[in-house]
């Protein structure tokens, strides 16, 4: 926790400028005059983020003072000291201006920490946060019943204007090693289906039965504690269905599990052929998250389902070893019939963000600096930098960086410098695409991105004509409005019986798998026969029931 400037918690709000009010020229003054050097202003703010204060000297803060007339006295706090001194505030009762938390229990909310801001905002003074929240207010508003149900912060992360843009794609796939598709000819990836993903993967595999020295691996479908949905996923996928969880939501809204019906037995059909050709690891079924991540790492593994996070520390292995042609590309399979659905939107943090304090003497002021920070002119200046010293707009109108920027952009020292990272861990942001087409981050700009690449990971995607992983998977449509399923709170009934779900699967569905081709339709329905002993409605209705009131509330 670290403690900046002054500790006043604001000065109280003037009348009036003690002085005329000047306006700055350029589209980072704020044209209504709340916030001018003319009439500075000094907002305390408290933020829970692992970055430090920034620099004495740093670039934006003399932005803000200069075109603003803002001056931060920052309190940062650490995740692991958080929960400490949220007690310690709320039973103080005194808190600054502003206040960035990502507090899952509400507690500031519930113990009247903020404001309020549905008044506020009916004064139309505030458009760019009318703007931010306009969409999804029902989805951002407090619901519970401690105090005032209404909006109290503003989400940090997640709320898309524009496309979804990205450089790494991290969601669900079927997932295959790079050369396999380089040693296929770089195939079309288009209508992918099962058929075509395992014939990819057995190809190659009989061609280069070993790897460094080590077997070749042609598929893994393991089920480690706390990654059971790696096996029990997919059928969704392939069905043309988002990662709702351990249902599939139809066009009508409702939900019904799908661990024991056709699209499942399908699926389980399919690996158990490829089991008993040799194409799915053997040991695939005792891997724990570890052994199997250390398998990736090996490099043996052509191919398997899995979500992007879920193999980072693989990946970022085998990147460092230079043997970027182990690495992974995600494929869409589906069944006949059935549109790809992989890729979807982040979900939204409602949570985690921020708003004003309800014992600041400055809440206009407080509300104006998020509105004008919400501002594009502002989010291009937080999260690129300044026009010609850290990026540059080429005659396209895209924005680029030099590599010297890019190797700049990633130093400590730099950042304490020319960025705000702390303001912009829980500052509400414009994911996704400025109304230029440009990325909200560098990170997210397709050429920015293609620029970091290996020479390998360059000539793999010129075959393909991508810059980015993200260009391999669906572009992300708009989430459906209930959307995920899969965090919708179950009670103990359902709770009881969603976990007898997943233990039939684990314990049974290797057996499935593995067993004799001539004994699947027996072995799956003995399977199937469980289910009629486990409340499954229950489950559903829960579900479904939380589907139905985000809906109606959201």
């Amino acid at each position: 926790m670290g403690l900046v400037g002054c500790s006043s918690h604001g000065a109280p709000e003037e009348a009036a400028p003690s002085k005329p009010v000047v306006i700055p020229e350029g589209d980072l003054a704020d044209k209504s005059g709340t916030l001018t050097p003319s009439n500075p202003t000094t907002l305390s703010v408290y933020i829970e983020s692992s970055h430090q204060v920034p620099a004495a000297d740093n670039k934006l803060t003399k932005l803000l003072k200069d075109k603003l007339g803002v001056t931060l006295n920052y309190e940062l706090v650490t995740g692991d000291n958080a929960d400490q001194k949220i007690g310690v505030m709320l039973a103080g009762g005194d808190y600054p201006d502003l206040m960035g938390t990502g507090d899952l229990k509400h507690r500031f909310i519930e113990g009247g920490a903020f404001t309020r801001l549905d008044s506020m905002l009916k004064t139309g003074k505030y458009p760019n946060v009318e703007d931010y929240v306009k969409p999804y207010i029902k989805q951002m508003n407090y619901s519970g019943d401690a105090i005032d149900k209404g909006l109290y912060i503003l989400p940090a992360f997640n709320r898309f204007y524009g496309d979804v843009t990205g450089g790494s794609y991290y969601g669900p796939a079927f997932w295959i090693q790079k050369r396999v598709l380089a040693d296929a000819g770089y195939p079309d990836l288009s209508n992918m289906t099962i058929d075509k993903y395992f014939q990819l993967i057995s190809d190659y595999k009989a061609k280069h039965p070993t790897t460094d020295g080590a077997p070749t691996v042609g598929f893994e479908a393991p089920a480690p504690v706390g990654a059971e949905w790696i096996l029990t996923n997919p059928p969704a996928l392939l069905a043309g269905s988002p990662n709702n969880g351990g249902v599939i939501v139809d066009k009508d809204n409702h939900a019904s599990i799908y661990a024991n019906k056709d699209v499942a037995k399908n699926w389980y059909q399919a690996l158990n052929t490829e089991y008993n050709k040799g194409l799915v690891d053997p040991e695939t079924f005792t891997l724990t998250n570890d052994q199997f991540s250390a398998k990736l790492a090996s490099g043996t593994v052509l191919g398997m389902q899995d979500q992007g996070w879920q193999f980072g520390n693989a990946t970022s292995s085998l990147q460092s070893a230079g043997k970027d042609q182990y690495t992974y590309v995600p494929l869409m399979p589906v069944y006949p019939g059935a549109t790809p659905y992989y890729a979807d939107r982040a979900v939204m943090n409602i949570n985690q963000g921020f708003g004003v304090s309800s014992t600041s003497k400055q809440k206009e002021k407080a509300l104006k600096f998020l509105d004008i920070m919400l501002s594009e002119p502002w989010q291009k200046v937080l999260s690129w930098g300044i026009e010609g010293q850290d990026y540059q707009v080429g005659a396209d109108g895209k924005f680029t960086r030099t590599d010297q920027q890019r190797t700049q952009s990633k130093d400590l020292t730099w950042q304490s410098k020319n960025k705000l990272m702390a303001l912009m861990d829980q500052l509400p942001k414009h994911n996704g695409q400025f109304s230029d087409g440009n990325a909200f981050s560098p990170d997210d700009q397709p050429t920015e991105f293609y620029a970091t690449l290996s020479a390998y990971d360059k000539a793999f995607m010129q075959k393909y004509g991508t810059k980015t992983w993200m260009d391999f998977v669906n572009k992300a449509p708009e989430n459906p409005k209930y959307y995920p399923a899969w965090n919708i709170t179950l009670d103990d009934a359902a709770t009881q019986a969603n976990q007898q779900m997943t233990d039939a699967a684990v314990q049974n569905l290797p057996k499935i798998i593995a067993g004799k081709t001539s004994d699947f339709d027996k072995n799956w329905k003995a399977y199937t026969d469980i289910f009629g002993q486990i409340d499954v409605k229950s489950y559903e209705d829960v579900i479904n029931k939380g589907i139905q009131d985000r809906l109606k509330n959201w």
